[in-house]
């Protein structure tokens, strides 16, 4: 794979993954959305067909890691480090991306993310927080409970995969990408509780930093007291995923 080839492929997968996770969040969460308020279960599988559909795009081009902490676990396995950072740089912009594309998409929604906006007739409501569309919020603020959550569902995640290229079959019927977007929603349903489950810091950082250059009305804070537990917690995760299949496969 060109460099080239690499950046392109993680811009265009990671921005596609993101368009459909965080337009599902928004879809959920805002008002005036026909999927307002629809659960956690709708979130799981939007964000598991973000992965569908990125990874398959970008698959011919890069390989479809989308996400540092499984960049980090694979270059751990094979110890081939050089095009570690094309692989980041790519995913960042596509995140980054994605998220934009998700504020366009929901654009006259965010902008009625006002108070007294409620136009059915009923009394106002009060302006819906929408951090939670671009990045992920603790349900209970605990840094190291939180942090030991996102490493644990990043090892659940990233050594999964690593031991998906073990069956042969997998990667010859073109499945593995299938396998690993219903290993997401089963992350997300299982895991996902405490933290919103970020398991990718591309995923959260970018979205983060795009939602506090958005002209979003009362979009509040971008939390970045938080910021550091969803790129720390998966990042080592996704290193002893690839230590842990070093040594047991």
């Amino acid at each position: 794979m060109s460099n080239g080839d690499i950046l392109v492929g993680e811009i265009i997968g990671t921005a596609i993954l993101i368009l459909f996770g965080a337009g599902v969040c928004a879809a959920v969460t805002l008002r005036h959305s026909k999927a307002r308020a629809s659960g956690w279960t709708v979130i799981a599988f939007g964000w598991g067909f973000g992965v569908l559909a990125g990874a398959y795009t970008a698959a011919p081009l890069s390989g479809g890691h989308l996400n540092p902490a499984v960049t980090l676990g694979i270059a751990v396995d094979t110890g081939e480090w050089g095009k570690v950072w094309l692989y980041l740089l790519g995913q960042m912009i596509g995140a980054m991306l994605g998220a934009a594309l998700a504020y366009l998409v929901y654009f006259a929604q965010f902008q009625a993310n006002v108070r007294g906006s409620d136009t059915t007739g009923g009394p106002a409501d009060e302006p819906t927080p929408t951090l939670g569309i671009f990045s992920t919020i603790p349900e209970i603020r605990n840094p190291v409970a939180n942090l030991v959550t996102e490493i644990i569902a990043t090892i659940a995640l990233v050594l999964p995969i690593l031991a998906f290229g073990l069956t042969e079959g997998l990667g010859q019927s073109g499945t593995t990408v299938l396998i690993v977007s219903l290993l997401v929603v089963g992350i997300g349903l299982s895991l996902g509780g405490p933290t919103g489950y970020a398991i990718n810091p591309a995923r959260d950082l970018g979205p983060r930093i795009v939602h506090a250059f958005l002209p979003i009305p009362n979009k509040g804070t971008s939390d970045w007291g938080y910021a550091w537990v969803p790129v720390v917690g998966p990042l080592v995760g996704g290193t002893l995923a690839g230590l842990i299949y070093n040594a047991a496969f």
